[in-house]
């Protein structure tokens, strides 16, 4: 493979989400220059509120922090190979027991400027709406509200992606579209702390959420409203396809009378320390910034009218005076039917130089998709300095996240987060659980290391 360093161009990266960010790092670090694409101001999204890169427009977890889970094994993975947004939400994080929460707002505006001041990066606060797959090296990076533009683009190089009478992808394909929603922020002052109580499941980590605690008669209450409450009207070409591990909490509730006391309100773990024992079902609270003012609910993402959230969520002890900063809403989530265009190197098997990072390559979850920003940037970086790619070891959270994203069914596609079910079974069967996440957290970390050791991660760093 010839070195490319000299007769090309910059990497074209679109998209300064977390993937998008993520990757032009990645790059400039080993002495690319990278073109950044990002619209955000001049278009803003359903979703977004700022024109920061990597806006967590969702949840501020980065879910568990607790060693040998499968989470903590991604971003330690992360970390060894020099992840920048791993460093700096460690810098931004907030309390929340044994999970990693970042304030959002200082998260996004450190990545904003770190990456706006790295000479090698270019940022050019523009719309994509083209790909040259022959001439460029492309990172698309554009996460789950890319633009219906650059979506016909997508559609076109992934071809035979069927469209609509108008050019446009048809959104009937299970493939193109998914759905997911945001959970509601409300004030901290708002809340009636009498009715409350801090703590953290199990009692892992420090006691840092609140905890709203329900008899059987309150949830019963707040069931019947949540069933009763109006949803927001879907659009005539919308066909509602959401993701089963974010589903908002009326679908939740609609499989059964008991579901969200099994789900997103389950108590179990949570005694309440002023009676000693578990409450029927408990809404939990989790901080959402550094200066403590607001609080998301957690696993409460919905698809109601805004009016219906407040008295339906005012239901919930503690919240009866809610000042509600958010409500929950639901947006569209664009993805790929990565088995069928991908390789095991985030690049398109039929356009090896476009490359796919984030949600859209058909990871879910904020740490899953910084990973494919950080892998992706590797192997183009590689494939600039003229290196033979080498995908993620199969047995490390990274290989096993990509052998998912290219190797799942690609009839019943749906995008994964990191979980120890995609990583290979061990040669011996070992029945503890703990001991058996364990084994498989040290097989990956020592596979890991030795291909970040390797010629392809760390060539021309800077």
């Amino acid at each position: 493979m010839r070195n490319l360093h000299n007769d090309m161009g910059p990497i074209k990266i679109i998209g300064a989400g977390l993937a998008g960010s993520e990757a032009a790092w990645q790059c400039a670090r080993r002495g690319l220059e990278v073109e950044l694409f990002e619209m955000r101001p001049a278009r803003s999204t359903p979703a977004h509120q700022t024109a920061d890169f990597a806006e967590l427009v969702c949840s501020n977890s980065l879910k568990s922090d607790s060693e040998n889970t499968a989470p903590w094994l991604l971003k330690e993975e992360m970390r060894r190979a020099g992840s920048l947004l791993i460093e700096i939400a460690r810098e931004c994080a907030v309390p929340a027991g044994h999970a990693l929460a970042v304030d959002r707002v200082t998260f996004a505006s450190r990545v904003t400027e770190t990456i706006s001041r790295e000479p090698k990066i270019k940022v050019r606060r523009q719309e994509a709406t083209a790909i040259d797959e022959a001439s460029d090296i492309t990172i698309i990076a554009t996460g789950p509200l890319t633009s219906d533009a650059l979506t016909v683009e997508i559609a076109r190089l992934s071809s035979p992606t069927k469209t609509g009478s108008t050019g446009m992808p048809d959104p009937r394909s299970p493939h193109l579209y998914f759905y997911d929603s945001i959970s509601p922020i409300v004030e901290a002052e708002s809340i009636d702390m009498s009715r409350v109580y801090m703590a953290a499941r199990y009692d892992k980590g420090s006691a840092d959420y609140i905890n709203c605690p329900m008899t059987q008669e309150e949830y019963s209450c707040f069931y019947d409203a949540l069933l009763a409450a109006q949803s927001v009207e879907e659009k005539d070409w919308e066909k509602l396809n959401y993701f089963e591990s974010c589903l908002p909490i009326e679908e939740i509730a609609r499989r059964g009378r008991d579901t969200l006391r099994f789900g997103p309100m389950k108590p179990v773990g949570l005694k309440d320390p002023r009676t000693g024992k578990m409450p029927y079902a408990v809404v939990q609270l989790r901080q959402e910034n550094l200066r403590a003012d607001s609080y998301n609910l957690v696993g409460f993402q919905n698809h109601l009218k805004f009016g219906d959230q407040a008295r339906v969520l005012r239901l919930i002890p503690g919240l009866e005076n809610a000042r509600f900063l958010r409500y929950g809403q639901i947006h569209r989530n664009t993805y790929i039917n990565a088995p069928t265009l991908l390789r095991e190197t985030l690049q398109m098997r039929e356009h090896p130089g476009v490359f796919f990072a984030g949600q859209i390559c058909g990871v879910e979850g904020y740490v899953e998709s910084i990973a494919t920003g950080l892998i992706a940037g590797m192997h183009v970086a590689a494939v600039a300095a003229g290196c033979e790619l080498r995908p993620a070891p199969r047995a490390s959270a990274f290989g096993s996240l990509t052998n998912y994203v290219t190797h799942a069914d690609p009839k019943n596609f749906q995008p994964a987060n990191i979980t120890f079910d995609l990583l290979p079974a061990l040669d011996r069967k070992i029945r503890d659980r703990k001991e058996r996440h364990r084994l498989q957290c040290e097989l990956a970390l020592r596979e890991c290391d030795t291909w970040l050791a390797s010629a392809m991660v760390t060539t021309a760093p800077v």
